[in-house]
């Protein structure tokens, strides 16, 4: 019952600092939409952090390397479900660097790994991100975001073979 109860405080959360907002916008994908998840100012305040990265925390598989996410937004998620864990965390680069080492993976990216976000529409960004860590050789065990927008995520990412998990459909903080 605790797991359910620390859910449902996160959703009440997310609610009450405003993250999820009403009106017209353009999302990632392109696609218009009435309403927007504005997961940056959950990831910013430390006890909302903290409460994602406790559940995150719950489903992770035991036999991970490292944790994965994407610049930008996945990124804080990833410290601190690295700093919950103790697993070590990677960043993943929009596009790859034209200085330095090249590398769109910073930190591991040697493994088996899950990938982290914050908030997924139609799974493009989740799969450009399991295709730069696969292109690097990982393992990508499992996909996990905060908020499913239920716009076709999981069906885009289901033929790669890996396992999606979302905390929260927006359907239960949207009606």
């Amino acid at each position: 019952m605790e797991d359910s109860k620390s859910l449902e405080r996160l959703k009440q959360e997310l609610i009450d600092c405003e993250a999820v907002k009403f009106g017209k916008f353009t999302l990632t994908s392109g696609k218009e939409s009435s309403f927007y998840v504005d997961m940056k100012l959950a990831s910013t305040n430390p006890k909302i952090l903290k409460l994602i990265a406790e559940e995150f925390s719950k489903n992770l598989p035991d036999d991970i390397d490292f944790i994965a996410g994407m610049e930008l937004g996945a990124v804080p998620l990833a410290v601190a479900l690295s700093l919950e864990t103790g697993i070590p965390y990677s960043m993943i680069r929009k596009s790859e660097r034209k200085h330095g080492t090249g590398s769109r993976i910073e930190g591991i990216s040697e493994g088996r790994a899950v990938l982290i976000d914050d908030v997924a529409t139609t799974g493009g960004s989740n799969i450009e991100s399991v295709k730069a860590l696969v292109d690097e050789g990982v393992e990508v065990s499992m996909v996990m975001v905060v908020v499913d927008r239920e716009e076709g995520a999981q069906e885009k990412i289901d033929p790669f073979n890996v396992h999606y998990k979302a905390l929260i459909r927006i359907s239960d903080l949207v009606n």
